[in-house]
């Protein structure tokens, strides 16, 4: 009984990112966007106190794995949830956790109020999987709000760069809800909001690291145009009809994937 209420007392860590949500009105935006049945599995990525997990439990799912890092935290939520078979606290770090362990499942939608410090790397970790469509269905993520502005940014758009490209590449994105900064405990510098990802099949066979290897060299310096950028390649410019003369955020996510093809 003590450790179920110790949790409220357990304060965040800024080493491992952590802000909870406590806005009960905000979980409830989040509870409308929740569709799961019998047969989904779900992985919540750093459940902290619960707030999310509680919601995810009043749904139907076949099992429900929570990923938390902190090790007081997985210990307490171990506790609360023990009664529970179809719940499994895994004391994990997420960036390194063996995801191919639902490789196997289907119906897997992903859940998470991603630490900060960590939500890029984790996501470009999840979408640079070799076998595409990867072992999720569906995730439903909350970023920084400038993350998540370069994530759904669309070509033409100066907030457009290498991680909607990388991204978009892999998946349908959506934006959801926004998070203001009030709706976390201790309270962030800055807001965030919540993004829906759908995998898509449409680039399935373009190889993601030469994808990533190109637009680091295309978006290395945004205010020149592609011909200084990926001048060792104006020959395949050349060949799909595109403006050599155009700036990196000018090419859309099905150019660049052309153009990787097209390089080999």
């Amino acid at each position: 009984m003590r450790l179920l209420l110790n949790i409220n007392n357990i304060y965040a860590k800024k080493s491992l990112g952590q802000n909870f949500i406590t806005d009960r009105k905000f979980l409830k935006k989040i509870d409308d966007h929740i569709k799961t049945s019998d047969n989904n599995i779900l992985i919540e990525i750093g459940p902290g106190k619960g707030a999310l997990t509680e919601l995810l439990l009043k749904n139907n799912f076949k099992k429900l794995y929570l990923i938390e890092k902190d090790y007081k935290l997985s210990k307490i939520l171990k506790a609360r949830y023990k009664s529970l078979n179809n719940v499994s606290i895994l004391n994990y770090d997420a960036l390194q956790y063996d995801y191919s362990n639902f490789s196997k499942e289907k119906n897997v939608i992903i859940y998470g109020n991603l630490p900060f410090n960590i939500s890029t790397k984790l996501l470009i970790h999840w979408l640079s999987s070799e076998k595409w469509p990867s072992f999720f269905d569906t995730m439903i993520l909350m970023f920084q709000k400038e993350v998540a502005d370069r994530i759904t940014a669309k070509h033409n758009n100066k907030k457009y760069g290498r991680l909607s490209v990388l991204v978009q590449s892999r998946c349908k994105v959506k934006k959801l809800i926004d998070a203001p900064a009030s709706i976390f405990s201790p309270k962030p510098k800055v807001s965030g909001a919540v993004i829906k990802f759908e995998p898509i099949k449409d680039y399935r066979n373009i190889n993601f690291l030469k994808l990533e290897n190109l637009l680091q060299k295309s978006f290395s310096s945004r205010r020149k145009k592609i011909k200084n950028t990926l001048n060792d390649y104006r020959q395949f410019l050349l060949k799909m009809n595109i403006d050599e003369n155009l700036r990196p955020e000018n090419l859309s996510v099905a150019e660049y994937c052309s153009l990787v093809k097209l390089i080999g």
